[in-house]
C-alpha cells in the first residue's frame, strides 16, 4: 500500500537517500523531489553554482543535475550565466514566497511596534518561523549598525543555538516539542550533545518569565532574547519574535531586566491586536509535563 506522507527533502541529503527514504512511495514525484534539492542548494555563500557543484552538493548524478537546471532555468527558477557557466536563482522563485508571506497578515500590524523597539534599542526585532530545525525570518526592523548578522526575510537560523528557536518550540505542544529534540538530535548529535541543557534552559525561562535569552551562542558579538508569539495548529506554524543587539551597546543585566520584559510585552500586543491565541496554556502544558 502506497504511503501518504514521506519524509521532508532536505538540500543536504543525498539523492540515494532521497530514494532511500521514498521507496516504497508509489505517491512520491522523485524527479520533483531532485529540482526542489537542487534549489535549495543555493543559499547565501553559494549563489553561483555549477552542475559539478550542484551535483557534489546534493549527490545527484551530474548529468541529471543538467537536465534539472535547464529546466529550471527554461522555467525562470534558475538563470543561468554563459561566461562563468554558472547558474543562480532566478526572478520567478520569488513568487513562491509571496502566497506564504501574504498569508501572514500579522507583519503588517507588527511591523510598526517592531521598528519602535528595535530604533529604541538600536538593534534588530525579527519575527521567525519554524521550519524543521531552523527559524526562518518572515519580517525584521533594525535600526543603525547592527553588527556583523543583519536579518533578512528568507534567511534561515538555528533553532538550538538561538533564542527564536528556543521560544518558537515553547510554543509547541508537547508531543510536537519531543518530535523536534528528536529530529535535532538525529541531524547533529555534537550540536545538540553541546546546545541540549541551554536550549531547554530557554525554554523553561519562556515558561517562567516569557521570553528567553542568547549570549552569544550563535553568533559570538550578537545578544540577543526571544519570546514566544504563537502557535497556529492549523497551519502547524509556530511563530517567535526576537531582538538582537550588538553586545558592546549592552549594560550588565539589560538584557534579562529590561530588553526581555520588552520583548514579551511587544509579543503580547500582537497577539492582543491580531486575536491571536495566548501561548500560557500551552507552556503551562510543557511546565506540568516537565515536572513529571
Amino acid at each position: 500500500m502506497a504511503k501518504t506522507a514521506s519524509k521532508p527533502i532536505r538540500a543536504s541529503s543525498s539523492a540515494a537517500a532521497v530514494l532511500a527514504d521514498s521507496i516504497d512511495d508509489a505517491a512520491f514525484a522523485t524527479t520533483l523531489a531532485k529540482g526542489l534539492v537542487v534549489l535549495e542548494a543555493f543559499k547565501a555563500g553559494a549563489t553561483q553554482l555549477g552542475n559539478m557543484e550542484l551535483s557534489t552538493l546534493t549527490g545527484i548524478p551530474r548529468p541529471t543535475v543538467a537536465r534539472l537546471t535547464h529546466t529550471l532555468a527554461e522555467l525562470g527558477y534558475l538563470r543561468y550565466d554563459s561566461e562563468r557557466a554558472k547558474y543562480r536563482v532566478g526572478a520567478r522563485a520569488l513568487r513562491m514566497a509571496h502566497p506564504l508571506l501574504a498569508d501572514m497578515q500579522f507583519r503588517q500590524v507588527a511591523r510598526p511596534m517592531m521598528q519602535e523597539l528595535a530604533q529604541s534599542v538600536r538593534g534588530t526585532v525579527s519575527i521567525g518561523l519554524l521550519d524543521a530545525t531552523s527559524m526562518i525570518y518572515v519580517e525584521t526592523a533594525r535600526s543603525g549598525d547592527v553588527g556583523p548578522h543583519v536579518p533578512d526575510i528568507g534567511m534561515p537560523i538555528s533553532v538550538v543555538m538561538t533564542a527564536m528557536g528556543r521560544a518558537a518550540a515553547a510554543t509547541l505542544p508537547q508531543a510536537d516539542a519531543a518530535l523536534l529534540e528528536e529530529r535535532i538530535a538525529s541531524e547533529d548529535t555534537e550540536l545538540w550533545s553541546a546546545f541540549r541543557e541551554t536550549y531547554r534552559a530557554g525554554l523553561a525561562q519562556c515558561i517562567s518569565r516569557g521570553f528567553c535569552t542568547c549570549f552569544g551562542e550563535y553568533i559570538a558579538s550578537i545578544h540577543a532574547v526571544a519570546a514566544p508569539l504563537f502557535h497556529a495548529r492549523e497551519a502547524k506554524q509556530a511563530f517567535s519574535i526576537n531582538c538582537g543587539i550588538p553586545a558592546f551597546r549592552l549594560q550588565p543585566g539589560q538584557l534579562e531586566g529590561e530588553i526581555g520584559p520588552r520583548i514579551a510585552a511587544l509579543a503580547d500586543s500582537i497577539r492582543t491586536m491580531i486575536g491571536a491565541a495566548p501561548t500560557t496554556e500551552t507552556q503551562k502544558q510543557n511546565k506540568k509535563s516537565a515536572r513529571r
